[in-house]
């Protein structure tokens, strides 16, 4: 019943920007800070970006900051990460997921109670 939900993956050319979509179904996203995680094939899953559940502080991984900016509207119910600039390393699988505490999320050492199905994102020339 509690559910969140990424779309706006796609293919994208290098330099190019996309926007990802977490929607929450079933409970209000208000309520907790979001992180936003990608896995490549044969690696492991990294945290990308984190914003707490007022939107009052963001986190970032030093491979995207300056590039990606997480934001959320809390009225829509749904969480954002804006993906500028994009390169091929940026490839992967991306997830949304509930987060806690917000300190530890990029660093994957936080506790994650919900996460989302993925939403593919390939950039390629």
């Amino acid at each position: 019943q509690l559910q969140l939900v990424e779309s706006g993956g796609g293919l994208v050319q290098p330099g190019g920007s996309l926007r990802l979509s977490c929607a929450a179904s079933g409970f209000t996203l208000e309520s907790y800070a979001i992180g936003w995680f990608r896995q490549a094939p044969g690696k492991k899953r990294e945290g990308v970006s984190c914003i707490t559940n007022s939107g009052d502080s963001t986190d970032y991984a030093d491979s995207v900051k300056g590039r990606f900016t997480i934001s959320r509207d809390n009225v829509k119910n749904t969480v954002y990460l804006e993906m500028n600039s994009l390169k091929p390393e940026d490839t992967a699988v991306y997830y949304c997921a509930t987060v806690r505490p917000f300190s530890l999320c990029v660093s994957m050492g936080a506790h994650y109670d919900f996460w989302g199905q993925g939403t593919q994102v390939t950039v390629s020339s």
